[in-house]
């Protein structure tokens, strides 16, 4: 069931509000108490998929962490009913690192920016919850070019695919290979998809 956590040190007003959601009573209070070590206002938790889009609504928080696997519904068909409403940055839990339900999240078009791989520790969470931002902030660069939801997040899909190749051939961070691409957009005066079609097409050549 939702509840409001019980603070157990002074947040400043202006902490990252956080809605958790895992099925694992445990495994939920944990993570709550490691988010507020760590300064996040953990507004409240859920224990299922339907649950955590309701509080959503209720709650309006900064970040949504959300184990993938939940009862009546999981975490992939959650982190969608809530991008319906609004694209925050969300970060799913699972078990064991999967290409196919990363493949399965990324198809979806849902506003997923990071993952976490169970047990959680409070080492991992700090550098997740950065990297979803950043990558949310991005997201919003190309929010900016596209008016469509449903176009920017097939955008996004493109860049994603453009970074990796990048940071691989490059041998650098992936913050350093956005910013090529929007170097590269900004140089040319085309669309960071262009770009990074072009950045997939030519990798396809060598």
């Amino acid at each position: 069931m939702s509840s409001k956590q019980t603070k157990k040190k002074t947040l400043p007003e202006d902490a990252v509000r956080v809605i958790i959601a895992e099925d694992n009573a445990t495994a939920r209070k944990s993570l709550s108490s490691q988010l507020e070590a760590l300064g996040f206002n953990v507004v409240a938790a859920a224990a299922t998929g339907e649950e955590v889009c309701n509080l959503y609504q209720e709650h309006k928080p900064d970040l949504v962490i959300m184990d993938i696997k939940m009862p009546k519904m999981d975490g992939i068909e959650a982190a969608r009913n809530i991008t319906r409403h609004s694209l925050i940055p969300i970060i799913l839990i699972t078990g064991h690192s999967s290409e196919t339900i990363i493949n399965r999240a990324m198809e979806s078009g849902v506003g997923i920016f990071a993952y976490l791989l169970k047990p959680v520790t409070k080492k991992d969470l700090l550098p997740a919850i950065k990297l979803a931002f950043a990558r949310h902030n991005e997201f919003k660069t190309l929010k900016a070019e596209v008016n469509d939801l449903r176009d920017a997040l097939e955008t996004r899909k493109f860049v994603e695919r453009a970074k990796g190749i990048l940071m691989k051939r490059l041998s650098i961070p992936e913050d350093e290979a956005f910013k090529i691409l929007q170097t590269q957009s900004q140089k040319e005066n085309r669309k960071l998809r262009d770009i990074a079609e072009t950045v997939i097409t030519a990798s396809k050549m060598i």
